[in-house]
């Protein structure tokens, strides 16, 4: 939902503290969520908190914290609330019942923001293919609500058509986006078999991370960056040239924590670069927190690509944001993660080199860019020189090149 100057939606979220789980992270969860809603163009009003071994079937939340829940809403005038993992059809009827206010899963929020974010044909065909999958078994108790309230965040694209809710109409649909997507993945793969012989290097990371500053930097390039999340949606290739060494460098859609399945299927041509490159940039917002969780993060979802051993180049990015609580030495009580010194990481996470590089840079000022032009040179050399070792010549410092 983009901000046309109305006045925003106000919004509640709500999420579960699972057994095992810390109420803190469920709380940092929550604050992603909070920073989602912002992103799609709502305002975040309060947040609602509950230990449950399990989602209750029927509300999600217990009977009185729903109830809870429901007093709030009708108090202050909320026309919005998130819930922080996926509904069911049957909750998200029940709820709506209790809450009398629009109701959203997470899904639906990313896939929301998605749509706003989605700018070429390509990525607007698998955003509407990702919305129809995830309303088909749905279209039971949504559509008496989606013509008494148009428009808003959650029905951007399919939501917003004429009555084309049939099972039937949906499911041919589906076909046709399919049918669609099958002929760009052909296309945008003999576009990369036609790349010529150079190494291909993706960036990838959670959302927000950095990628597009990094990619700007690097490429010399204009891509599209933003303070945030999922502000890069389409898949962006430059050639970069260190030195006298050129590769192909690509800027991918940000991960996120519980990225809905069908995101990942709709988004397989724009993951295939990915898959399909010889150096991974794995690019971490050393600022946040949660940065360890939101790495593990992306190595599931490269997991899931099949691309979890390829050679890798760890960057910690935003280090002119890192902040930490420094600890009295006679401080008895022991370090927490919040009173680790950059210092202290740089040494922790230098220590891993045998199996990736690693790299703490700052994109947005510069800092350290050097070392990482440096490591990127190195590790791009390594690959071709592997891979074409007959086109060596041509990367011979030029004292060598000119000898008979």
């Amino acid at each position: 939902m983009t901000d046309t100057g109305t006045k925003k939606p106000k919004a509640i979220l709500v999420g579960l503290v699972y057994p095992g789980q810390k109420e803190e992270e469920a709380k940092e969860y929550l604050d992603e969520l909070s920073f989602l809603t912002e992103t799609a163009g709502a305002e975040p009003s309060a947040s609602f908190l509950q230990k449950l071994e399990m989602p209750d079937p029927r509300t999600f939340v217990g009977s009185g914290k729903i109830q809870e829940i429901a007093a709030f809403v009708s108090a202050h005038n909320i026309g919005l609330a998130i819930f922080d993992d996926e509904l069911t059809p049957g909750q998200l009827r029940n709820i709506e019942k209790h809450l009398e206010c629009r109701i959203l899963d997470r899904t639906n929020l990313i896939l929301d923001i998605f749509a706003s974010r989605a700018r070429t044909s390509h990525a607007k065909t698998q955003v509407e293919l990702a919305q129809y999958q995830y309303l088909l078994p749905r279209l039971a108790g949504m559509w008496t609500h989606l013509e008494r309230q148009r428009g808003g965040i959650g029905l951007r694209g399919p939501g917003e058509t004429e009555i084309e809710t049939d099972r039937r109409i949906i499911r041919d649909k589906i076909a046709l986006l399919k049918k669609r997507l099958k002929k760009i993945d052909i296309q945008m793969s003999t576009q990369r078999k036609n790349r010529g012989q150079m190494v291909r290097a993706a960036i990838v990371g959670y959302t927000n991370a950095g990628k597009s500053t990094l990619m700007n930097l690097l490429s010399k390039s204009d891509v599209f960056a933003e303070d945030k999340l999922f502000a890069t949606l389409d898949t962006t290739v430059r050639k970069v040239v260190i030195g006298n060494l050129p590769f192909l460098l690509s800027d991918t859609v940000g991960f996120i924590r519980k990225l809905p399945h069908h995101l990942v299927e709709s988004f397989k041509s724009t993951l295939d670069e990915v898959r399909e490159s010889d150096l991974l940039l794995h690019v971490v917002d050393i600022s946040h927190p949660g940065f360890e969780e939101q790495m593990n993060t992306v190595n599931d979802t490269l997991q899931q690509l099949k691309s979890e051993n390829k050679p890798l180049v760890i960057i910690f990015n935003k280090t002119d944001l890192f902040k930490y609580i420094s600890k009295d030495e006679d401080d008895l009580i022991p370090a927490t993660k919040e009173n680790y010194s950059l210092d202290y990481l740089k040494k922790t996470w230098m220590a891993s080199e045998a199996n990736h590089r690693v790299v703490f840079i700052s994109a947005k000022t510069r800092d350290n860019i050097e070392e990482l032009r440096k490591i990127l040179y190195e590790e791009v050399k390594r690959i071709h020189i592997t891979r074409y070792p007959y086109n060596n010549f041509l990367y011979q410092p030029e004292e060598q090149k000119s000898e008979p």
